[in-house]
């Protein structure tokens, strides 16, 4: 079963409310879609959205990369050698991650679908549902609470809430108002995106807890390049700390965790390279006693859905972020992932189990 063909389209979708966090706010969710066809005539799905704050790629970049490099060497591979498939991919170009992520998931969907499963089973099968958070953008204290009750409202028992601009005192002002109006029993989750150095981390963490103001995780407190930071807020807080942008490849998720920098790990397929290394990733972590969680960039329902096959496949995976597509104003997928309120769910179909993609 040899590589046809691999093709890519632009797609554009607004969202319904602005995105906002410490690096960028987002009106328009963008992304490049990647089909490959097989010579027998299966299809594969994959999106890579450009998020040039955080993997440096654009939507020309990513087209680039996939027309120009991975394409012309992967097109003609036996797809069933996966692991010459997969190495190609890996070692034709350096970083460009969310190419090769979506490239990456296209070849995970082909495979699952020759197989006749579920991608999520084709993986391991661990779940076969998930519960996915809520993000809150950040904003003045009133709107972040008047949009946390309203994620409440719409049956969402999980917030991550997005902080890091401004002063300290402006972020707590921020929790304690959605508190406020929330009360005690929904989980929050904040999300500074390198937003703090690590003294104001340790500050601004260490009030909320004298607030008791409960802190599932605080997620990426300081720069992406300071381990030593993000060790000296994981050292002297008592909330679990998450590494994201931290964390890349493997190797970045080796000196984390060798120098107990973190204590959960945040994994993208967009920062990984795809299924292929997220779940080397993983395993990495689960064998060093470290919990992780998958989330997303800002993304439609095709790249959620592969996020969401690799979580529900694996007991390490123990928390999802996976909203994007409900901030979208409209959905270019038919089939996929299966939203009701904060639950997901998945189709019996193989592979993805993406019926049609509107290109249109």
């Amino acid at each position: 079963m040899y590589i046809k063909s691999i093709e890519t389209f632009d797609v554009a979708i607004p969202l319904t409310k602005p995105f906002k966090t410490a690096l960028r706010t987002v009106t328009t969710a963008y992304s490049v879609y990647v089909t490959i066809t097989m010579s027998d005539g299966i299809v594969g799905y994959g999106e890579a959205p450009p998020t040039h704050v955080i993997t440096g790629e654009s939507m020309d970049s990513i087209r680039y990369a996939i027309n120009e490099i991975i394409a012309p060497q992967l097109i003609g591979m036996n797809i069933l050698q996966s692991e010459q498939v997969f190495q190609k991919l890996n070692t034709v170009l350096v970083r460009n991650t969310s190419a090769k992520a979506a490239v990456d998931m296209a070849i995970h969907d082909i495979l699952a679908k020759y197989a006749g499963l579920p991608l999520y089973q084709f993986l391991g099968g661990y779940r076969d549902s998930l519960e996915t958070d809520f993000t809150v953008s950040v904003n003045d204290p009133t709107e972040m609470a008047d949009d946390a009750e309203q994620y409440i409202k719409d049956g969402f028992e999980v917030l991550k809430v997005k902080v890091g601009i401004g002063e300290i005192k402006d972020d707590i002002e921020r929790i304690r108002a959605i508190r406020a109006r929330v009360g005690m029993t929904p989980k929050l989750r904040l999300d500074a995106n390198q937003g703090w150095n690590a003294k104001e981390a340790v500050k601004a963490i260490g009030l909320m807890e004298d607030a008791g103001l409960s802190i599932e995780f605080v997620e990426q407190p300081v720069p992406a390049w300071d381990l030593e930071g993000l060790k000296y807020v994981t050292d002297y807080t008592y909330t679990p700390i998450m590494a994201d942008e931290s964390i890349f490849s493997v190797q970045d998720a080796k000196q984390v965790l060798k120098m107990r920098a973190a204590d959960l790990i945040n994994i993208k397929l967009m920062k990984s390279g795809g299924i292929y290394h997220a779940q080397k990733i993983n395993t990495l972590a689960e064998a060093n006693g470290v919990k992780c969680m998958v989330g997303s960039m800002i993304e439609t329902k095709l790249g959620i859905t592969a996020a969401a096959h690799f979580a529900a496949s694996q007991p390490n995976i123990q928390y999802f972020d996976f909203d994007a597509p409900l901030m979208l104003d409209n959905d270019l997928i038919v089939g996929g992932v299966i939203y009701e309120k904060s639950n997901m769910t998945f189709s019996n179909e193989p592979g993805l189990g993406i019926i049609h993609v509107n290109l249109d």
